[in-house]
């Protein structure tokens, strides 16, 4: 069951900048690969890497949790995964009334994206 949004989206970021250099780049630094590990950690769950799935192929890049609660698992356990890849910051969320909206934070894709790319050696 779908609700109807109360409020627009927030604007994506204009300008991205990846978290850390791509791998082949460089060495990580000890902070870069800290920040790089919690986001891959993150999604290491299968759940975990299902619900960003669902939240960023979602129409607008957003989704109520509402839309994203079946993915075969109990709503303690996907409010669980959900505040797992917040804390990661994979995700943002906004309260509208009583449901909550989830969003891929603006750089992520592009950080990860840009880790793994290849480096310009």
């Amino acid at each position: 069951m779908t609700k109807a949004k109360t409020a627009p989206a927030p604007a994506p970021a204009q300008d991205v900048v990846p978290c850390c250099p791509p791998l082949s780049e460089r060495p990580l630094t000890a902070e870069e690969a800290e920040a790089t590990a919690a986001m891959f950690k993150a999604l290491g769950d299968p759940v975990r890497l299902r619900l960003f799935s669902l939240i960023a192929s979602h129409e607008g890049g957003e989704a109520c949790v509402c839309d994203i609660s079946d993915v075969g698992v109990s709503q303690p356990t996907i409010s669980h995964h959900l505040r797992k890849l917040r804390e990661a910051g994979l995700l943002t969320s906004e309260r509208r009334g009583t449901w909550v909206y989830y969003r891929v934070a603006p750089s992520v894709l592009a950080a990860m994206s840009g880790t793994l790319a290849p480096g310009t050696r």
